[in-house]
């Protein structure tokens, strides 16, 4: 995943899991860097709470940390996403985390970006998927997601056979103070339906969660042959690697704006 002598950015959210791996990194002597993307999602405070037990930890342990704000950096937050003609929050938070985390990393020259994904999420999308047969997806899950071109840093899952339960414990044991509550917006989400699913097979059949897993990834090169998206472009607006052109982060921006300027006129 990365060395003691790389520079690591890790996303954090406010939450345990990305605040206990970041006190892990920071506890084993990695060179790491703090990200926090707010979002705006105005709900019960929700991201100005976990804002602060960002803040609050990076103060603590003095370990360095930039904010990057949705509202100033694009003029939207996740609450609008109705208006934007996203199908949901989640489809519209989790481009704007890749592309901002994405942008940052490559800023700073960071040799990877550390999510805080544990086993729990993981078996969980990776059940949603097997379902559906997601087969881009499928071929894209894995702890180490390499640099697929210039311009895509690294992405790595460092938590990703540690169980929810686990980080829990060791941010109650080394006294992280964290979000509690669950994003407003995930609340009746699919990939919280998947995750209760596992850990009843986990309950019924322990270590199913860990096999589960394991399997998949000693497995899936032989059983997915999707070849992964060409990247051959950059976009001619951001000048970030993508697919199409313009990339779905600008068609994002576009919309937000067309948006404000249409109900500036109505005024």
């Amino acid at each position: 995943m990365f060395s003691p002598s790389d520079v690591v950015v890790v996303a954090v959210s406010g939450g345990k899991d990305s605040l206990a791996l970041w006190h892990a990194l920071a506890s084993l002597g990695y060179t790491t860097h703090g990200l926090y993307i707010d979002l705006g999602i105005s709900h019960h405070g929700y991201s100005a709470v976990s804002r602060e037990k960002a803040l609050a930890f990076s103060r603590q342990h003095r370990l360095p940390l930039t904010v990057v704000s949705l509202a100033d950096e694009a003029g939207f937050t996740i609450d609008d996403h109705r208006r934007l003609g996203a199908r949901t929050a989640c489809s519209t938070c989790g481009l704007v985390k890749r592309y901002h985390m994405n942008r940052f990393a490559l800023e700073l020259n960071a040799t990877a970006i550390a999510t805080g994904h544990n086993l729990d999420d993981e078996t969980g999308v990776l059940l949603g998927n097997l379902l559906s047969w997601q087969t881009g997806y499928l071929a894209r899950q894995a702890p180490v997601l390499e640099e697929r071109a210039a311009g895509f840093a690294r992405k790595v899952k460092p938590l990703c056979e540690i169980t929810e339960r686990e980080t829990a414990a060791y941010a109650f044991l080394t006294g992280i103070d964290y979000v509690v509550d669950e994003c407003p917006y995930s609340v009746g989400a699919t990939s919280l339906f998947y995750k209760g699913l596992i850990n009843q097979l986990e309950h019924r059949s322990p270590g199913s969660k860990l096999r589960f897993y394991r399997g998949f990834l000693e497995n899936r090169r032989a059983v997915l042959a999707t070849p992964e998206p060409s990247i051959d472009t950059r976009c001619s607006r951001c000048g970030q690697p993508s697919t199409v052109d313009p990339c779905a982060y600008c068609r994002l921006l576009e919309r937000a704006h067309s948006q404000t300027s249409s109900g500036a006129s109505a005024q």
